[in-house]
């Protein structure tokens, strides 16, 4: 944040310095062809095969002296910004870190298949957001191929949202009515919402509306009684209204523009849910939290720098520091060993003992390798036995079950 702060310092003194230049510069131009506009008539009395007389000679010279004092003045002003411009360029440069190879992994993108994926999740990006025609040239280019089942969800979703912001309610309503059931399902009060801004739209018309607005009531509300009743009797507070304006009612807030923005965001998340889709791509996610990650990972670099530890991670999959990405971006539970005081991963994955406790995999080893040592000198047998450091159940290694959130 520092950094953006200072590089907005600068940016604010060259603006301050472009509005001044820019006026004086005007000022001195308009002052220049003012002075060239009032020498031009004694100019034009000269005879045109005669030769200029002293006094015309000495305003043309005086006309040229000034013609190229305002171009030096401009000349210097304008070196004078463009100094202060790469000014700016130097307090960038200054502030940002531009090598980040220390954050990444070389071995990530490396290989035929890992590029075949990163090529896979740009094109779904692009098929997400509407820019089909980019994603096509790309699965081209990059030798995808991209089935036709999976663009048309994309295709058919754009067409409604790019209707929607348009403030066209009838694809999205279509739309609505044929997923009713799935949408009830997942409590989903989209067609609501939608059929609540068609109504409004035809209050805003004015008197002339008024009747088949409450037509339009009478036919479309009555399935979201019982779960938008008091939605429901507000909208029907407005029909009171009509003939003096709504928009300046006490029911106004129902017209702000707002609303539009928040329909499209409902379609966009309910729509994607019911697809079986995030709402945001993957490659978005991974943007937005690498983008969160960065300035913590390159702080911990530099300190990591100064103590001379070799390398940025301290495990395979692991960062060096916790990083949080905010609620949005949590998308699974985290285990932490009560024992190791470990977090779990792929290769020691949380274990659920036969009493309920849950360790990870590397303690459920541990403890049960030093039973069995303990066991092997007092009964002289090795047995696979573990006591749970939690209760006094005791039982069979082999029974602890791998636990999946």
């Amino acid at each position: 944040m520092e950094a953006c702060v200072a590089v907005e310092k600068e940016i604010d003194k060259i603006l301050s310095k472009f509005a001044s230049i820019r006026e004086n510069g005007s000022k001195n131009i308009e002052e220049t062809i003012e002075f060239l506009l009032s020498i031009k008539p004694e100019l034009e009395q000269a005879q045109t095969d005669s030769e200029f007389n002293e006094r015309q000679l000495f305003i043309i010279h005086l006309a040229i002296a000034k013609v190229k004092e305002t171009v030096s003045r401009l000349a210097s002003e304008h070196r004078d910004l463009h100094s202060s411009v790469s000014k700016v360029g130097k307090t960038i440069d200054r502030n940002f870190t531009q090598d980040y190879a220390s954050t990444s992994f070389d071995r990530v993108f490396s290989g035929v298949e890992k590029e075949k994926l990163l090529n896979q999740v740009i094109c779904q990006h692009m098929y997400r957001h509407g820019f089909l025609e980019i994603g096509e040239e790309l699965a081209k280019e990059s030798g995808l191929e991209i089935h036709e089942s999976s663009k048309q969800p994309f295709m058919l979703l754009n067409e409604i949202l790019e209707k929607l912001r348009h403030k066209n309610l009838v694809a999205a309503l279509e739309w609505a009515q044929t997923h009713r059931e799935k949408l009830m399902e997942q409590n989903s009060s989209l067609e609501f919402k939608l059929h609540r801004l068609q109504f409004l739209q035809l209050v805003s018309e004015g008197p002339e509306k008024q009747a088949e607005a409450l037509g339009y009531v009478r036919k479309h509300f009555p399935p979201f009684v019982h779960q938008h009743e008091t939605d429901i009797q507000n909208l029907m507070g407005v029909l009171a209204f009509i003939p003096y304006g709504v928009h300046n009612s006490p029911y106004k807030k129902l017209f702000d523009p707002i609303l539009w923005t928040e329909i499209c965001e409902v379609f966009v998340k309910d729509a994607c849910a019911l697809l079986g889709f995030s709402v945001e791509s993957p490659l978005s996610v991974c943007i937005n939290v690498g983008s969160i990650s960065l300035p913590a990972l390159l702080n911990i670099k530099q300190v990591m720098a100064q103590r001379q530890v070799a390398g940025m991670w301290n495990a395979k999959d692991e960062l060096p520091i916790e990083i949080d990405a905010g609620r949005e971006y949590r998308y699974h539970s985290i285990f932490a060993c009560p024992i190791l005081r470990q977090q779990g991963s792929d290769s020691n994955p949380p274990m659920r003992l036969l009493c309920g406790h849950v360790i990870s995999r590397d303690a459920l080893n541990k403890l049960s390798s030093g039973n069995n040592v303990l066991r092997a000198i007092r009964t002289g047998q090795s047995v696979a036995r573990l006591k749970c450091p939690y209760c006094p159940r005791e039982f069979d290694s082999s029974e602890a079950r791998q636990l999946h959130f």
